[in-house]
């Protein structure tokens, strides 16, 4: 297993939508292996296929708890096929818009379609975190950011303040 590059806002590749996955094989389970692995050294929760470069409907989530034994989960083309009127707010973050956070308001449940690691397909109903992580991640699918749903000002700060962490680190 690899750890990949993570895009980072304002890289115009986050800004597209991502295209099906036609084929579950052996190397695209490597490369969500390698999505995975990413996502835990980053640390992360989730992580979508264009964030480490690559324009395809994959999911990484994993949202067991510090201390707890791994539960990674994998989703190829998901779909979200119905989601509640209730709302939550979440404290969100992005490893492609590292150490910034801000409270987004979604829906508290959603049900997601979707095909498994071994290219089975699923359906589960999600709710608390793991709502919010699938709705985060389903968002980079569509080439938007968590930040998108903030004012341009602030969605300006946050990007001019990821340049210069990514700048810093670089230097």
């Amino acid at each position: 297993m690899a750890v990949l590059p993570i895009v980072t806002v304002p890289d115009p590749l986050l800004k597209k939508v991502s295209e099906p996955v036609k084929k579950v094989d052996d190397e695209l389970r490597t490369f969500m292996d390698d999505m995975l692995e990413t996502m835990y050294d980053a640390p992360g929760i989730g992580l979508a296929a264009v964030q480490v470069g690559r324009l395809l409907r994959i999911l990484v989530i994993d949202i067991a708890p510090d201390g707890e034994d791994p539960n990674p989960m994998y989703f190829i083309n998901p779909e979200i096929t119905w989601t509640s009127e209730e709302l939550n707010t979440y404290n969100e973050g992005c490893l492609s818009i590292p150490e910034q956070y801000a409270d987004i308001e979604r829906p508290a449940e959603c049900k997601v379609k979707f095909l498994d690691y071994d290219g089975n397909e699923q359906e589960i109903h999600a709710d608390g975190l793991l709502a919010t992580c699938i709705q985060h991640e389903m968002d980079h699918l569509n080439g938007v950011v968590f930040i998108d749903y903030l004012s341009k000002i602030k969605r300006s700060m946050y990007v001019r303040k990821v340049k210069k962490h990514v700048k810093e680190k670089a230097g």
